[in-house]
């Protein structure tokens, strides 16, 4: 479990992260988002005990960063967005360095090196030298350090980053599987990757949050309209302008051929019409073949609230 409470971090006249209050559960797996310069690696890096907060209080595994920073360490697994890897030092030997610092039991450290080396795939050059080895597998080593001790909470700043797409798809599957025995909070500019690992996402703006909610209810509510997709056997003019008439819709697309028929897209108003839009069709004898919503995409909500115009971070907290 993690809490944040009111969290300000000043550097001379800058101002990090202002008053910033979040609460994750355990077993939730959540994306802390937000432009270049936006407070998210400061913020983890006070989670993790690497700096002080100027004000406000941070709780980690029920205890508080500043009173207990040992036992927070002791239960937490960090990667930062820049690996604290050796680059003189062999995958192998540097894990069980890393393992020794942890305090990770003499008898069960081999296994322990073993079993992190194998979740992120680097037996195959465990003997090799860090410094000799590419972006994307010295980010796997700086993943496994953060495994090794199996913490319970997860802190993973860019976890794929400088990763190749098959190697982003082995490591969004590990950090799934990691939900059921760890509490996990990741950044990430790969926003499509946050939709599919993340349940629950944080937006930071400028040191402030500004959102804070379910992925499937950002993209939802953020809209004063909303899309449907509309797929027709029979289209035309007649069709469209039937389906334009229902009350409630704003705007019709031309339609599109796809196999089996036609695809409509239209703009509602923030109501429930599928039903009349149904029956339209239905009724006109256009054949209905699917019928479905269309939410933002993540990519849009980030550019929404993260914009001049789109952000309200005096507002902040969660999307009602």
């Amino acid at each position: 479990m993690i809490e944040v409470e009111n969290l300000t971090k000043r550097y001379g006249n800058i101002l990090a992260v202002d008053r910033v209050s979040f609460r994750i559960e355990s077993g939730e797996i959540v994306g802390f988002l937000g432009p270049n310069g936006a407070g998210k690696t400061t913020t983890m890096r006070i989670l993790t005990g690497f700096i002080p907060p100027t004000t406000g209080r941070a709780i980690v595994a029920d205890f508080d960063v500043m009173e207990k920073p040992l036992e927070v360490k002791r239960r937490i697994g960090y990667l930062p967005e820049h690996p604290p890897v050796y680059n003189d030092m062999l995958v192998s030997p540097y894990l069980d360095f890393v393992a020794r610092l942890k305090e990770v039991d003499s008898r069960e450290r081999p296994q322990e090196v073993r079993r992190v080396m194998d979740l992120c795939g680097l037996t195959e050059v465990q003997n090799r030298l860090i410094g000799n080895l590419s972006r994307g597998f010295r980010q796997r080593v700086g993943l496994a350090q953060a495994l090794l001790g199996d913490p319970e909470i997860l802190v993973l700043d860019e976890p794929t980053i400088g990763l190749d797409p098959r190697q982003i798809v082995e490591i969004r599957e590990l950090i799934k599987n990691l939900r059921a025995d760890h509490t996990i909070i990741l950044s990430s500019h790969i926003l499509p990757e946050v939709e599919m690992i993340c349940s629950r996402v944080i937006i930071i703006h400028e040191g402030k949050i500004v959102a804070e909610d379910q992925t499937a209810h950002l993209q939802s509510t953020l809209r004063n309209s909303d899309r449907l997709f509309v797929q027709v056997g029979q289209a035309g003019p007649e069709a469209l302008e039937s389906i334009r008439r229902v009350p409630g819709v704003i705007s019709v697309l031309p339609e599109e051929k796809v196999p089996g028929g036609y695809r409509v897209e239209l703009e509602r108003e923030g109501q429930k019409i599928r039903e009349d839009v149904a029956r339209a069709i239905v009724t006109g004898g256009f054949g209905l073949r699917e019928l479905k919503p269309v939410g933002m995409s993540l990519e849009e909500v980030f550019v929404q609230l993260t914009t001049v115009e789109g952000a309200n971070p005096e507002e902040g907290g969660k999307i009602s």
